[in-house]
């Protein structure tokens, strides 16, 4: 890949159709379910992305069987059981793979180190690996942060498992797919009712279903999953709704319209909440909570660049530990494009719309955050001489991103 790429702002609306790569939270919730599975199991418009591969790399490794027939599917065949792997799993900076596989590992007989990259590797777990220690599994994490180890025993005994769940939803779903290789019933509770992204637990929870575990939810903070064996089973994945906004975005920032093939509403995803908020652009609302679509705010964020009034970004506490800190990477490069056009506020952001002269070109800093980098591509439809820097970034997640925009007749010059 290049080493940067400049945005040529387009001179008429964009239209066009572009087809979203496949939910990258429902692929690798499908790709580890369909792993402890005992059968065979088909994934289809499936994503296929350097966090999907760690997650399958990381399988394979754990003795399942993972084809790749074509582009976008997957055929999973798996024992019931994940072996002990030969080496530590290495994840990158792949948050769900870590977090998933370091519950899952407690199924495992014998040893499992997971572990990623320097950026995995400052990102906390701490509030999973105590969880599962209440539960009887034996687990450390001495910083807090990966590489975790666990020492599986192929199950475990614990029957009530409290999460702080403030930090990620993810840690929740984790021991929700845990849960049916208990040898009881399990109870999961939140510690408190702070939770990110609560949409993301009911994803986990209909894919468990699918698999064929019995999962109730008793009250907003309790879920109950009774022990038993995953079931192989087919399932299609729907589009990713997190990429999905660049191109809602870019749609309402050129006056254009892009076909994605899905309707907002068919969407399962928290992220599809933001189709509503962009659709009101450039009359946003003073105040967007963005606690239970987080991974749409840096889009959100670079549209209230272009609002009429003012934006107050709140809920996004959270935002500081993705793959890097989202709060103080979006306040930093929006401003590079007029200084002062986005700042920190605790931990809000903050976003005041500039005059269009007092835009200017700008070279942006992604932090190797895929979603740093499509994002700030947006500003580049309405402001002349936006490059961004390191783009093979964005194939975390979207590897064909620059070619699609491409293709809408956006210009993407690379360079380096």
């Amino acid at each position: 890949m290049t080493d940067f790429v400049t945005i040529v702002p387009p001179a008429r609306p964009i239209e066009g159709r572009v087809a979203p790569p496949g939910s990258k939270s429902i692929t690798n919730r499908a790709l580890l379910l369909a792993a402890l599975a005992r059968g065979t199991s088909r994934l289809t418009g499936a994503l296929k992305s350097d966090d999907t591969r760690r997650m399958v790399e990381a399988l394979r490794a754990m003795g399942v069987v993972v084809e790749e027939p074509d582009a976008t599917s997957f055929v999973v065949t798996g024992t019931g059981r994940l072996q002990a792997p030969a080496a530590p799993l290495f994840l990158g900076n792949a948050g769900t793979a870590t977090r998933f596989l370091t519950a899952a590992a407690a199924l495992v007989e014998g040893t499992v180190v997971v572990t990623g990259d320097a950026h995995m590797q400052k990102r906390p777990i701490g509030p999973l690996v105590a969880a599962l220690r209440s539960l009887g599994v034996a687990a450390e994490a001495p910083t807090g942060c990966p590489p975790v180890t666990i020492h599986g025993t192929d199950g475990f005994d614990g029957e009530r498992v409290t999460i702080d769940a403030g930090l990620s939803s993810q840690y929740v779903s984790a021991l929700l797919m845990l849960a049916p290789g208990g040898r009881r019933p399990v109870e999961v509770a939140l510690k408190g009712d702070a939770i990110g992204a609560r949409g993301y637990i009911d994803l986990t929870c209909a894919a468990m279903r699918r698999f064929g575990a019995q999962v109730e939810q008793r009250d907003l903070a309790t879920w109950v999953v009774q022990p038993g064996a995953y079931r192989a089973t087919d399932l299609h994945v729907e589009p990713d709704a997190s990429a999905a906004t660049y191109l809602w975005a870019a749609e309402v920032l050129t006056g254009g319209a892009i076909d994605i093939g899905t309707a907002p509403e068919a969407f399962t995803q928290p992220d599809a909440a933001a189709y509503a908020v962009i659709r009101r652009f450039p009359h946003l609302p003073p105040v967007i909570d963005g606690s239970q679509m987080q991974d749409a705010v840096p889009t959100l964020a670079v549209l209230a660049a272009f609002n009429a009034t003012p934006v107050r970004f709140t809920g996004i506490a959270n935002l500081r530990v993705k793959e890097c800190d989202r709060v103080a990477a979006m306040a930093t490069e929006l401003s590079r494009l007029s200084p002062g056009l986005a700042v920190e506020e605790g931990d809000d952001l903050v976003v005041t719309p500039a005059a269009p002269e007092r835009f200017g070109p700008a070279r942006i800093e992604t932090y190797s955050d895929h979603r740093i980098a499509m994002s700030m591509a947006l500003a580049g439809l309405r402001v002349p001489g936006v490059t961004i820097l390191d783009p093979g970034c964005v194939a975390k997640t979207y590897p064909d991103y620059w070619r699609d925009i491409a293709g809408l007749g956006v210009g993407v010059q690379a360079g380096g």
